[in-house]
């Protein structure tokens, strides 16, 4: 089965995506599963994971609502809020739901640094590990560390680091963001999304340019702990779906089709437990 662990719907009308204010004007309009359908279809993609996009429970109900009416949607990541530890019942609710598979909290965008460590969250860390649900990790470079101290304080939580923790590919960075991905990989299980670089890349975001990066992952993460995702619509900003789809492929090719076979899905299911869900 071909999986995009990562793509995202989105309604305006909802009000609860501020950072949409400040994103290129082709994502600011609704996306649903009929803007989706027939790329996918297209390109041979069986079964997606649909992420969060704003920091509200109220949105990723509205998701799971778009995941029980649309049958390619395998999967839903989710949100609570973690620094309201009144929220674990409603987190037990999501957990019932038999397509939510894991919870996102918007790392990337809280001030500090070191916020998925301190004491006032750990809560909610200890019920998705309790749980069994995943922790997809939305970062930046900077985190890595903290990411690196969270999955080793928590073995037993599945950690995926979305974007490969998104690397300044526009600026040219490559070292340090390098050297920490290999420390997460050596030290931890965390996994990772092949996923987002376009959009981290800017104005050339060519496969020669994507290359190290793309690389790097698989040398570190290997076949067996890296998940395919577009990004979709954000990924609609750099490029294409089909171009995107087969830039991955091409950077893969040297890859046998059993490990090609993992990355573009089969990690997916086995990550995120998507098999049980598409049989139900």
């Amino acid at each position: 089965m071909r999986v995009d662990a990562h793509q995202h719907f989105w309604r305006l009308e909802r009000g609860d995506y501020g950072w949409l204010d400040q994103s290129p004007a082709a994502l600011r309009r609704s996306f649903g599963p009929g803007d989706l359908a027939d790329t996918l279809q297209a390109h041979a993609i069986d079964a997606t994971v649909l992420v969060q996009a704003a920091p509200s429970v109220e949105e990723t109900h509205y998701l799971l609502g778009i995941a029980d009416a649309t049958p390619f949607v395998a999967g839903v990541v989710g949100w609570i809020d973690f620094e309201q530890p009144e929220q674990r019942g409603q987190l037990e609710r999501l957990a019932a739901h038999p397509r939510c598979v894991g919870i996102r909290p918007m790392v990337q965008d809280v001030a500090d640094d070191t916020w998925v460590l301190s004491a006032r969250v750990r809560w909610a860390l200890d019920a998705l590990q309790e749980m069994d649900l995943c922790f997809d990790a939305l970062g930046l470079p900077r985190h890595a560390p903290h990411f690196l101290a969270l999955a080793q304080r928590h073995p037993a939580l599945r950690i995926v680091l979305d974007h490969g923790l998104k690397p300044a590919i526009r600026d040219g960075a490559f070292d340090a963001w390098a050297r920490d991905m290999q420390l997460l990989a050596d030290n931890t299980s965390a996994w990772c999304k092949l996923s987002g670089l376009p959009a981290e890349a800017g104005q050339d975001a060519s496969p020669q340019r994507l290359r190290p990066y793309v690389e790097h992952l698989l040398q570190c993460f290997g076949p067996s702990r890296i998940l395919w995702g577009s990004d979709w619509p954000v990924l609609s900003a750099s490029m294409s779906y089909a171009t995107w789809l087969q830039t991955c492929e091409s950077l893969l090719s040297g890859c046998s089709d059993e490990d090609r076979a993992l990355i573009f899905g089969n990690n997916a299911a086995r990550f995120y437990r998507l098999m049980p869900r598409m049989e139900n």
